[in-house]
């Protein structure tokens, strides 16, 4: 399992959009499975789980990304699992970092164009 997150300002709906738009189309096999959205008193949460095909890892990932905001202060948090051929420990986790290195990136984008 690995783990990003960050704070970023910006608008909310903007990154969910780019952080969907990008994360489907950054891989021929990426799926989003499902995803929940709640909003209270100003308060916006949106989570996503996605899933990918790992070719350096032979093996299926999943990232759950989770989206919080109240106008343009959000935080951003990323977890990857998945991906290991082991039974009893992770060995192969080569799908889960370079998965969660694509929100990075959408994360870090988008903080330089709206920072």
């Amino acid at each position: 399992m690995a783990k990003y997150e960050t704070i970023i300002q910006g608008s909310f709906n903007k990154l969910l959009e780019t952080i969907e738009t990008r994360i489907l189309s950054g891989s021929v096999s990426a799926s989003l499975e499902d995803g929940s959205d709640y909003e209270n008193d100003g308060v916006r949460c949106a989570v996503r789980v996605y899933e990918r095909y790992s070719m350096i890892g032979k093996n299926r990932v999943s990232m759950n990304v989770t989206l919080i905001g109240k106008d343009d202060a959000l935080f951003l948090s990323a977890i990857t699992s998945g991906g290991s051929q082991a039974v009893f420990f992770k060995i192969n986790t080569f799908g889960e970092e370079a998965f969660l290195e694509k929100i990075k990136e959408i994360a870090e984008s988008y903080k330089r164009e709206n920072g």
